[in-house]
């Protein structure tokens, strides 16, 4: 696996994402865009990335909280404070969204790496709600699949829901941070905004069940299984889409 940095500007901030694939494969792949959970750009998250990515798809992992931002170990309690700085401006979040989508795009195809018009979005806890914000502003992902959203809904109520694509969301019913009100909410949005959605419930699924390092017992916990049959269903709903 391949792993190259790319630098953007918002605002005046320096930021830098990441373009990851298998360089074994000479052939253009999907793309897909990759908000990370409030761990931003990270040992952690780039795992994730290379497991997505396989031989099928090159992923742009996006860093919506600065240069560096991933570099050091986090308390729950800083990386709460980091999520909700971005969360809260929603200006800034389709921003440097947008703005680290059209980077790292710009250089996938630079190398011949990419065909940019089979594209789609993914999300993980908090990069869930990003990439549905961005897709909210009209960006135009093929499909978007977030995988145990925090933020389901629009962080500015009313906000239009201009999404282009398809969307899959797939929860836990046991996920303490994210309840069934706020997915049936987000069910209801998409259905007046007549999108073409899909929502897969695990039963037995708490928060972050993707991520490997989540170990917080019982509101949150790794489910092997649960993450397995996840990229199963995101990979079978991309083969489908794209």
């Amino acid at each position: 696996m391949v792993e190259i940095k790319v630098p953007y500007q918002v605002n005046g901030r320096q930021f830098e994402g990441m373009i990851v694939y298998d360089d074994s494969v000479k052939t253009k792949r999907p793309v897909i865009f990759d908000q990370p959970d409030w761990k931003g750009v990270c040992a952690d998250t780039l795992a994730q990335a290379r497991e997505v990515a396989g031989k099928d798809f090159v992923v742009l992992v996006a860093d919506m909280f600065g240069t560096g931002y991933g570099d050091k170990p986090k308390t729950r309690e800083q990386l709460a404070v980091g999520m909700k700085a971005v969360y809260n401006d929603l200006a800034f979040t389709i921003a440097c969204g947008n703005a680290a989508y059209t980077a790292m795009v710009a250089e996938a195809d630079k190398r011949g790496l990419i065909d940019p018009k089979k594209n789609a979005a993914i999300g993980y806890c908090a990069g869930g709600g990003f990439a549905l914000e961005q897709a909210r502003a009209g960006a135009d992902f093929k499909a978007v699949v977030v995988f145990h959203v925090t933020n389901p809904n629009p962080v500015v109520p009313g906000t239009p829901c201009n999404i282009k694509g398809r969307v899959l969301a797939i929860h836990g019913r046991a996920d303490p941070v994210t309840p069934k009100p706020m997915m049936d909410a987000l069910e209801e949005e998409l259905t007046k905004a007549k999108v073409d959605w899909h929502i897969v419930t695990f039963g037995r699924g708490v928060h972050s069940f993707c991520d490997q390092t989540a170990n917080h017992p019982p509101g949150s916990a790794y489910d092997e299984k649960l993450c397995r049959t996840s990229y199963m269903l995101m990979r079978d709903f991309f083969i489908e889409t794209l």
